[in-house]
């Protein structure tokens, strides 16, 4: 199915591009997201219309994506978790639960959005972790593990 993309989506393309993509990913994800549009003649000459407002929105959306960035810049966010005498977690700390100390501290991020390149943390101390503030704003935190004794 061809669509034209409504704004920027990450390995895919930008605002006003044309892609091909897979039936089910643009009905089921794409579509409803608002993030494209079937690319008929007629939603062709309608976005061209609409162009400079979706630029003007998606502009609006970076600099707001920017702010953010830059008060999460060197954060250091400290969670709490049951653990061992060696170090070691009883559970395991997880995207959701940085999002949710985030969201605590105020700042409104998916946990879609907290990358983790090693997985769950499973030991105190600190270690880094990337947000996904917008597609072109990705921010590195550090997340402090702290021990409970249980």
């Amino acid at each position: 199915m061809q669509i034209i993309l409504l704004e920027k989506v990450i390995n895919l393309g930008n605002l006003g591009d044309i892609v091909r993509v897979k039936d089910g990913y643009a009905r089921n994800f794409l579509i409803p997201q608002r993030k494209a549009r079937r690319a008929t003649e007629s939603a062709i000459a309608d976005f061209a219309t609409r162009r400079a407002e979706l630029e003007k929105v998606a502009a609006e959306k970076l600099a707001a994506a920017q702010a953010v960035g830059e008060k999460l810049k060197d954060l250091v966010l400290e969670i709490s978790q049951k653990a061992g005498v060696d170090g070691r977690l009883f559970g395991s700390v997880t995207n959701h639960d940085i999002a949710d100390a985030l969201k605590a501290k105020g700042f409104v991020i998916e946990k879609a959005s907290v990358r983790m390149p090693t997985g769950p943390l499973k030991m105190v101390g600190d270690h880094p972790v990337a947000v996904a503030v917008h597609t072109d704003v990705v921010v590195d935190i550090t997340i402090r593990v702290v021990g409970e004794q249980a």
